[in-house]
């Protein structure tokens, strides 16, 4: 339940911040900056904490290799399921879908590798601390 409930918390900063429904932050800020510029700039820097806090626990448990290859996995499983006819991607929507369903399997991923490596090993991982 761990693992999907970041993935769910991944895939939520993402569609927050843009999609193709217009109900995002960057819509929203592009309207109203204006009129509302301090809860404009507090909603950006909320969910630029939700991305330092996803890209520093990816990067520091996967890597920037580890997130390629998730990418990569991703990309592929997309491509099979397009080659044989199963999603589309000629719409526009659907591939702004894919992308953010793609970063948040890799955010999810890199914020999940502990737990990941903990089921598949049995090993506990522990971070080291300075003193």
């Amino acid at each position: 339940m761990g693992i999907f409930m970041r993935w769910l918390a991944a895939f939520l900063l993402l569609a927050a911040t843009v999609n193709p429904t217009g109900a995002n932050y960057v819509a929203w800020a592009g309207t109203h900056w204006h009129d509302q510029l301090p809860l404009t700039v507090l909603m950006g820097l909320l969910l630029l904490v939700g991305y330092a806090i996803a890209i520093s626990a990816t990067l520091n448990s996967i890597g920037s290799f580890g997130m390629v290859v998730i990418a990569a996995i991703f990309g592929c499983t997309v491509w099979v399921l397009e080659d044989w006819g199963m999603l589309s991607l000629s719409n526009g929507d659907v591939r702004m879908w894919l992308g953010i369903a793609a970063l948040s399997v890799v955010f999810a991923a890199g914020l999940s590798w502990g737990l990941i490596k903990q089921r598949l090993t049995g090993q506990a991982t522990v971070d080291d601390i300075d003193d």
